[in-house]
């Protein structure tokens, strides 16, 4: 189940990435790379008081999911990715 703040990066039909608040119609802002979207949509969720980002790859499968604080983990990864 989505929450008020979980944003998705994703990359566009136009060959851009784009970074979204779930459940909106349209697109928070627009980059020309997925870290470039990543890092905006990081910024949004740590100013709006944290949530989970999911990022998906080129191929539309979910690449990463991380919780941005302070946002609650349910289940901490146990990588290091984040």
């Amino acid at each position: 189940m989505s929450r008020k703040n979980d944003r998705s990066v994703f990359k566009t039909k136009d060959g851009g990435w784009a970074n979204k608040k779930n459940n909106a119609e349209k697109a928070s802002s627009k980059h020309s790379t997925q870290k470039a979207a990543e890092d905006a949509a990081r910024q949004m969720l740590k100013n709006q008081g944290g949530g989970e980002l999911t990022t998906m790859g080129r191929a539309g499968k979910i690449r990463s999911k991380d919780t941005i604080a302070p946002g609650n983990d349910p289940n901490p990864p146990k990588d290091k990715e984040h």
